[in-house]
């Protein structure tokens, strides 16, 4: 067997887990845009895409790859060993998708959220639904404990989501601090890091930086905030994977409980009780969930866009039975 710094670059690029063909990178690239998608959307969380596609422990073990060794590797200028430790095609592939999304779909979510808010939750609320669903069945036999587990997770997602969104600095500090907390909610199915950076009152700020990347002093947010991002996946990552290979139906069943908490916040119909104008913008501080008093037209074509979301997480689990790596 070949020492890793002896590996060609090819071999070293091929030694870790990842597709091993375009069609299985493509797909994969298909499943990250999917999550970025969801990643932009406050209460819709790309951790429950990664879940309900059957790449979540993948991303977990992914991202634990950038470990110690790697990090000693590239000391020594190893840059193959450093490769070859990596999960790059896994993650190259991944977050290749995830990137494209956040940064084409940034305007088209500031504008759908302004402007037909109650139609896009209506087909995230469809989502979420399924989304439970799925997750519950990979809890194989429920029992007494996963059942608190579930229960537990409901409760602290029920908790955060009704949190007020909060006026906050906006140093770089706060930046790469929001980023860090960030990524933790959007690794979790139920929480969405959109959703933590609305109660950070940092949602508008990023998304408006994100709409114009390439000016200089949005260059520098953009990068302390993937910065924080990176800082907190690196342990954060590695704890959620360690839960999954010894509390694995536990796991499972708190993180089907976080979504179940996190409808609340995604009811499509509100009534808006306070607002208040932050930053120039109009932000709403204050809202409940109300029933539609009439049935017409816009009403069914939200409940056609909760059937939508539904059936699209069904076809997801269904493409996750195809797995990245096929060759």
């Amino acid at each position: 067997m070949k020492n890793k710094s002896d590996l060609s670059w090819k071999e070293a690029f091929f030694n870790s887990p990842g597709p091993n063909s375009w069609k299985s990178a493509f797909l994969l690239m298909i499943k990250g845009l999917c999550m970025g998608a969801a990643d932009t959307v406050p209460g819709v969380s790309g951790g429950t895409i990664a879940l309900i596609t059957g790449i979540y422990e993948d991303l977990l073990t992914a991202i634990k790859s950038a470990n110690a060794k790697m990090v000693a590797c590239i000391l020594k200028f190893d840059l193959k060993g450093a490769l070859s430790e990596l999960h790059i095609r896994f993650i190259f592939s991944l977050f290749l998708g995830i990137g494209v999304a956040v940064l084409s779909l940034a305007r088209l979510m500031s504008y759908l959220l302004a402007h037909h808010a109650m139609l896009t939750w209506s087909l995230f609320f469809g989502l979420i639904i399924a989304s439970i669903w799925v997750v519950g069945k990979q809890v194989g036999k429920w029992t007494p404990a996963t059942g608190v587990s579930f229960l537990a997770g409901a409760g602290a997602a029920f908790v955060i989501v009704n949190l007020m969104p909060a006026t906050t600095p906006e140093t770089l500090g706060f930046i790469f601090l929001s980023g860090m907390l960030a990524i933790c909610a959007m690794i979790l199915p139920g929480l969405s890091g959109a959703f933590i950076l609305l109660i950070l009152g940092k949602y508008e700020f990023i998304i408006a930086t994100l709409e114009n990347p390439f000016v200089m002093e949005n260059i520098q947010i953009i990068m302390v905030f993937l910065a924080g991002c990176a800082f907190g996946l690196a342990g954060f990552a590695r704890f959620l994977k360690l839960l999954l290979m010894k509390y694995h139906s536990l796991t499972l069943a708190f993180l089907a409980g976080l979504m179940f908490g996190s409808m609340r916040k995604i009811w499509p119909w509100k009534e808006t009780l306070e607002t208040a104008m932050i930053h120039g913008k109009l932000r709403v501080l204050k809202e409940r969930n109300i029933f539609p008093e009439t049935i017409d037209s816009e009403l069914m074509f939200a409940v056609c866009l909760i059937i939508a979301g539904f059936l699209a997480v069904m076809a997801l689990e269904r493409l996750s039975h195809t797995k990245y790596s096929d060759s």
